[in-house]
């Protein structure tokens, strides 16, 4: 297979083709590795390379899973890869190597896949920019004057740019979205314990899930339909799903009712072109025969997001004291970035009758939140508030109080359905007036891919994106 085909498939794609014995994992592997080393420079998406290993991977028996010989990354945060190095985007948080596969790297694995290294992330995944001093700064491959997006931001530049297909992604409040949305990929936060969490602990209050970002709905289905089954000992396991998930996507979702809404935690306006985007996608649903209306949530967002900063701020300062205790000391005055050194002091102040009010109170307001989802089948949003911003205006080493401000300018809608648990998928249906990518994100009923995957499978074929390339592509 010539080279300049490997880019043009999706993972699914990849898969047929090996076999059909008319391309071998060898040589699928080596065209991934022939991308990566072309174009990571320009982007830094890829930190660690395995080249060695996925030559020895792909040269052996993989097992006969939906994705077997396809190229394959895993997010260097939570994640766990025998014999590799784990660094979360800090320079306090160091494992030079892994003992085991994580159980999703293992499940990874079983679908097929060789992996060839790992991606950047932010430090700890806090910000929603994947830019770090441990790890730098990843560039998006449609402007790489622009961010590709945090903290999956290394996932979704390489599988943007064709590096590979479909990436590893975690999203705790906003990690796969938001980089899909920069990216202009699928990217679907599932519902929350689908797949098995990666991290020692539950390292984000049960906020984070772990999934893929990728260029085509179906991947993201065949990925979930491979991955999002029960770990053993896990005592708050999703609901069942009816099905696969791979053929939701050919069935008809039949007239669905969809609020829409503009509004904003902090009351900030949304940027223009988002707002045009929403509207396109408006009459695009109505002219599927959807029945869409605008119908906000109605919750306390002031109060919702105090209560989630309090919980969050305690929970991340008890895993930085997880390793304080694996390490045997605390943090140099130099290893923890400004963000994560804040929340890490931030979390120490909060008493125990703080962080639990917190708790009862996100609880509470989830409640609220999943009670209005009776009203309508899916709630739509932009992803984000603006188009992709530059890498110098978003930057993590700014003072945190600025970087706050520019941060919520940025990102306003994706965290709720991190707190209730619900499905929540990104789709690249626009570009901005420079070319950058647009998305809007449809999230579901609790436990309810299916109705997203549907939707989904409906509009990549009335707003095709696949024909859409970087400027960093060949």
């Amino acid at each position: 297979m010539a080279f300049t085909d490997y880019a043009d498939y999706d993972g699914l794609g990849l898969a047929a083709l090996v076999a059909k014995g008319e391309v071998t994992p060898a040589e699928l592997t080596e065209a991934a590795i022939d991308r990566i080393e072309r174009h990571n420079g320009a982007l830094n998406a890829v930190v660690h390379k395995a080249y060695d290993e996925a030559r020895a991977t792909a040269a052996g028996t993989l097992p006969d899973g939906p994705f077997r010989g396809v190229p394959f990354l895993i997010k260097d945060l939570g994640a766990q890869v025998q014999g590799w190095p784990r660094t979360s985007g800090s320079h306090f948080a160091q494992v030079p190597t892994d003992d085991a596969d994580s159980e999703l790297v293992a499940r990874y694995r079983a679908a097929g896949v060789v992996l060839v290294g790992k991606t950047n992330t932010p430090e700890f995944g806090i910000p929603g920019v994947t830019n770090s001093d441990k790890l730098g700064a990843c560039r998006n491959p449609w402007n790489p004057d622009h961010i590709s997006g945090g903290s999956s931001g290394g996932a979704a530049s390489a599988v943007a740019a064709g590096l590979v297909p479909l990436a590893h992604a975690s999203d705790g409040l906003g990690s796969i979205r938001i980089p899909a949305a920069c990216c202009g990929l699928v990217g679907m936060k599932i519902t929350r314990d689908r797949t098995p969490i990666c991290e020692v602990t539950d390292g984000a209050l049960g906020f984070s899930v772990h999934h893929v970002v990728s260029r085509t709905v179906r991947d993201s289905a065949a990925m979930l339909d491979a991955t999002g089954y029960p770990q053993a000992g896990d005592p708050f396991q999703a609901p069942a799903k009816d099905g696969p998930y791979l053929a939701e996507i050919d069935r008809a979702p039949g007239k669905l009712r969809i609020a829409w809404s503009l509004e904003t935690p902090n009351g900030r306006e949304i940027d223009p072109e988002m707002v045009a985007a929403m509207a396109r996608t408006v009459d695009a649903l109505k002219h599927l025969g959807h029945e869409v209306f605008e119908q906000g949530l109605g919750v306390d967002y002031r109060t919702l997001y105090r209560a989630q900063a309090l919980a969050s701020a305690s929970n991340f300062s008890a895993n930085i004291l997880r390793w304080i205790e694996r390490l045997g000391r605390e943090p140099g005055e130099t290893e923890l970035g400004p963000l994560a050194r804040r929340a890490y002091e931030a979390g120490k102040r909060i008493t125990g009758q703080q962080a639990f009010w917190g708790f009862q109170q996100l609880r509470l307001i989830n409640r609220q939140m999943l009670a209005a989802y009776e009203a309508f089948d899916v709630y739509l949003q932009p992803t984000m508030s603006t188009p992709p911003p530059r890498v110098d205006w978003l930057d993590p080493a700014l003072d945190p109080k600025e970087f706050d401000k520019r941060q919520s300018a940025t990102y306003a809608t994706t965290p709720p359905a991190n707190f209730t648990g619900q499905p929540s998928l990104s789709l690249p249906l626009w570009q901005s007036e420079a070319g950058l990518p647009i998305g809007m994100m449809f999230t579901g009923r609790f436990a309810d891919e299916a109705t997203l995957y549907r939707l989904a499978g409906q509009l990549e074929t009335e707003l095709p994106w696949a024909a859409r390339k970087p400027a960093i592509w060949n």
